[in-house]
C-alpha cells in the first residue's frame, strides 16, 4: 500500500545522506514515476526533501533539516518496524516483512535488524480470523456494509454495520462500527462473527467516535464475589485477575475477592476449578453452583 510505501522510502532517507530515485524504484519494486510521486507527496506532507542532479547526485533530507532526524532514533525505528512486522501474523503473505528488509536493507549500524521483541496479533483462531479481518479491512477502506451472524450470550442474530474501526484489545479483535440494526455505534467480537459478508451497499460516513475502553465502563461489576480456592490455583487467579485479587491464607488456601459483569460466565469459571473453590457469599452464586452441579450429576447417572 501506498502508506506503507512512504514510510519506508522516509525511514531510508533518515538512515542515508543520499540515495537515487533508481535505488529507491528497485527497492520498492515499483516505477521511478512512482518514486516521484512519493517524494512529491512526502513535500507536501511536510518533510524537507531535496534532490541533486547529475553524478553523485540523488534524494536526500535537507541539510537544515538533520536535527530533526532525531525524531526516529534507532531504538524508536526499530519498534515501528516490529510493529510492522507484527502485521504478518495476520496476513496471508509475508509483504510487511518484506517491507522492513527493504526499509532495513544497508542501514549498517543505524537498524541492526536483530529483534528481541516478537508480536503475533493472531491469537488461536487464526485459521478463521485472517479472512475476516481482510474482508472488514476492504469494508474500511472502500465504504462498504458488512453483514454477518452474530453470536451473543442470550442469542443470534442478523446484522448489518458501517465498519470503521478494526481493534486489538483484551487479546482478541474487534470490529467497531454503526449497526444498522440498533442505530449506534457497537463493538463486535471477530470469534462471534459467522457468514460474514462484504455487501455492494456503499455508506457516508459518520462521524463516530472511537470506544471508551475503560474496563469499568465496558464490563461494569455487577456480581461481587467472595470464594476460597486452593493454594494450587494460585497461578490461574494471578494470570486472570492479578496477584492483588487474592490474600494467602494460614492454611494456604487463598481468599479471592472480585466483581464480575457477567453471572453466566462467573459460574462456568468457577466451575472450571472443580473442587479447588469454594464459594462463601453470594448466597445466590451458592445456589446457582449447586442446581448446576445436581444437573451434571442426573446428566452422568442417565447413562
Amino acid at each position: 500500500m501506498k502508506i506503507e510505501r512512504l514510510i519506508g522510502i522516509l525511514s531510508v532517507l533518515l538512515q542515508k545522506d543520499m540515495v537515487t530515485a533508481a535505488d529507491l524504484a528497485d527497492m520498492f519494486e515499483v516505477s521511478r514515476r512512482t518514486i516521484q510521486r512519493d517524494i512529491e507527496d512526502l513535500c507536501r506532507a511536510g518533510i524537507p526533501l531535496m534532490t541533486r542532479q547529475g553524478t553523485g547526485g540523488g534524494i536526500s533530507i535537507m541539510e537544515n533539516y538533520r536535527m530533526d532526524r532525531t525524531v526516529f532514533t534507532a531504538k524508536e525505528l526499530k519498534d515501528i518496524l516490529t510493529g510492522i512486522h507484527s502485521l504478518d501474523s495476520i496476513h496471508r503473505t509475508n509483504k510487511y516483512g518484506q517491507l522492513m528488509e527493504k526499509v532495513c536493507a544497508g542501514s549498517s549500524d543505524f537498524v541492526t535488524g536483530d529483534q528481541n521483541i516478537l508480536i503475533d496479533l493472531s491469537s488461536w483462531h487464526k485459521k478463521s480470523l485472517i479472512p475476516k479481518i481482510e474482508i472488514l479491512r476492504t469494508a474500511i477502506e472502500q465504504c462498504r456494509i458488512v453483514k454477518f451472524l452474530y453470536f451473543s450470550p442470550e442469542k443470534r442474530t442478523r446484522r448489518r454495520i458501517e465498519p470503521y474501526y478494526l481493534i486489538f484489545r483484551w487479546s482478541s479483535w474487534y470490529v467497531w462500527g454503526w449497526c444498522c440494526k440498533c442505530n449506534e455505534s457497537r463493538l463486535f467480537k471477530l470469534n462471534r462473527m459467522e457468514e460474514l459478508e462484504l455487501t455492494e451497499n456503499i455508506f457516508e460516513k459518520r462521524k463516530v467516535s472511537l470506544p471508551d475502553f475503560d474496563y469499568e465502563n465496558m464490563f461494569p461489576g455487577k456480581f461481587p464475589i467472595k470464594a476460597v480456592f486452593s493454594g494450587k490455583c494460585r497461578w490461574r487467579l494471578a494470570e486472570e485477575y492479578g496477584k492483588d485479587s487474592f490474600q494467602e491464607q494460614k492454611d494456604g488456601t487463598l481468599l479471592f475477592y472480585w466483581t464480575f459483569s457477567d453471572k453466566n460466565h462467573l459460574i462456568s469459571w468457577l466451575l472450571t476449578f472443580g473442587a479447588d473453590v469454594k464459594v462463601l457469599e453470594p448466597s445466590e452464586i451458592k445456589e446457582e453452583i449447586k442446581t448446576v452441579v445436581e444437573q451434571i450429576r442426573r446428566n452422568y447417572q442417565e447413562e
